[in-house]
């Protein structure tokens, strides 16, 4: 009885792909920290896929020759682009369109989950305004989806 029961769980194993593939999507959310609302906020996800290795070289003590790769080749044409609103209006900072942001930003990741994505990491970073004279920012997020090939 224990030798067919182990051959039956052998013969169950062999059935299941232990070397499932995984995809990676990241999309990413921008969105400016411009005062007087003069910036542009965005969900950004591609849909076309890119292989980096043809715009990679590598760079040894022999052979430093430059990356000649064209910009142009690398820049995605197919993409979706979800309008977000900025942190900051005339009256300053407006937590009403962080709320905006925060209930467009769940939609995409519920959709992204509703279609077999699962959230695997979330980084992000600022880069505020400097001071009087900068006026510039973003705050930028990365959302790092993963799923089994189909």
């Amino acid at each position: 009885m224990k030798k067919l029961l182990l051959v039956f769980t052998i013969a169950l194993f062999s059935f299941i792909d232990t070397n499932a593939q995984v995809e990676y999507k990241v999309v990413t959310s921008v969105e400016s920290i411009v005062p007087n609302g003069f910036g542009r906020s965005r969900i950004i996800s591609a849909n076309e896929e890119k292989d980096y290795k043809a715009y990679t070289s590598t760079q040894t003590e022999e052979d430093n020759t430059r990356n000649k790769s064209k910009r142009g080749d690398i820049r995605v044409k197919d993409f979706d682009e979800t309008k977000l609103l900025n942190f900051y209006n005339m009256g300053g900072i407006r937590f009403q369109n962080i709320a905006a942001n925060d209930a467009l930003i769940t939609s995409k990741i519920n959709t992204m989950i509703e279609e077999g994505w699962e959230l695997a990491f979330v980084t992000s970073a600022v880069e505020s305004d400097a001071g009087k004279s900068d006026g510039k920012g973003i705050f930028i997020t990365r959302y790092i989806f993963k799923r089994n090939k189909q």
